[in-house]
């Protein structure tokens, strides 16, 4: 007969929302021990790069449809915002900003109608297309960036209420509320039948189609809700982050940048964008400190940028390889160590 042990194991499981409160409160007291360095150098770059990140997960990692044309999206969603903020008087910041999205939302359904024809490779390069098309958009016509010669544009004020947010705590403030509630929206989108239908395309574009799917709307829908959060993304890059952008700014480095983040972070997983985030934007902060320390005014800014891309290139590599499903599984798999595995039965 088997006995039981009658030590007393803590097994019971934690409420799923209580971890992403703890890291929600954290984050929102670090402003009272963090340097102004560190909100403006890692943390504005980390939330704009997240929510990019959450953005692409959606299309890529849910819906399996590849896209290589993010930063475009991120551009439509700056600069659209930039216009309706200066040509619709009183119109207010969050307003534009969630009518930029929408922007960016129609230009991602067009620059999405080839995926109702291609899949994969050829789908990722007709998505270069966007890539492209916005980069030269913005810069042959004047009017998006209020016919500025080099075609730059500044941050507006950023004021909610009557609330200043223009000071580095108060954008870092502005951006993570943003970030929070898209993020909890692209969380609410995955874990409903939406989410489900983008998987069953993704796993299976045939049986989702015979099980009742509707194939052709949810392709266009994940183009859409993908392009509406990297182009509030792109608004956060432009106003929170950098204040003045042009539209260089957003090229395919950047759209590589976006996709290498959830590669890197885990597809199919919210908080593998904000994991991947975390290394792309810490990554060259520490390479830089430990290149310069080893050898010195050698370790300039080209090589720098050409360390960065080696070794980047060489993570992604070794993550295809040896954890495809990216941080947030290597991460989850660690912590299931520690967690207290069932009393076993002995005699």
């Amino acid at each position: 007969m088997a006995v039981i042990t009658s030590e007393p194991v803590l097994s019971a499981k934690l409420p799923r929302w209580l971890a992403p409160l703890v890291v929600l409160a954290a984050a929102a007291v670090v402003p009272f021990v963090g340097s102004s360095y560190l909100i403006e150098a890692l943390l504005l770059p980390f939330l704009a790069l997240s929510l990019a990140g959450v953005g692409l997960n959606l299309l890529t990692g849910y819906a399996g449809q590849v896209s290589l044309g993010s930063a475009a999206f991120m551009a439509v969603g700056a600069f659209a915002a930039f216009n309706f903020n200066l040509r619709v008087e009183g119109l207010p910041l969050l307003v534009s900003i969630a009518l930029a999205g929408g922007i960016a939302a129609a230009v991602g359904i067009v620059f999405g109608l080839p995926s109702l024809r291609l899949r994969g490779f050829y789908l990722a390069v007709s998505t270069l297309a966007a890539q492209f098309f916005v980069q030269w958009a913005l810069t042959k016509f004047g009017w998006f960036s209020n016919d500025n010669p080099s075609g730059v544009i500044d941050a507006p004020k950023l004021a909610i209420a009557g609330i200043d947010f223009d000071s580095s705590t108060g954008r870092y403030y502005f951006a993570l509320i943003i970030v929070t509630v898209l993020t909890f929206f692209a969380w609410r989108v995955a874990s409903s039948q939406t989410g489900r239908n983008f998987i069953a395309i993704r796993d299976n574009e045939t049986a989702a189609r015979i099980i009742g799917v509707p194939v052709l709307r949810t392709k266009l829908l994940a183009f859409a809700l993908s392009s509406f959060i990297i182009g509030v993304a792109g608004a956060l890059w432009a106003f929170a982050y950098l204040r003045t952008v042009e539209p260089a700014g957003f090229n395919l480095d950047r759209s590589f940048q976006i996709l290498f983040i959830i590669i890197i972070g885990g597809l199919a997983t919210i908080r593998g964008a904000f994991l991947g985030a975390a290394l792309m934007v810490v990554f060259p902060v520490l390479l830089s400190r430990v290149g310069s320390f080893l050898l010195g005014d050698l370790f300039d800014s080209g090589v720098l940028d050409m360390s960065q891309r080696i070794v980047i290139g060489a993570l992604i590599i070794a993550f295809l390889i040896l954890e495809p499903d990216g941080l947030a599984a290597l991460g989850k798999r660690q912590t299931g160590r520690f967690r207290p595995s069932a009393p076993e039965p002995v005699g």
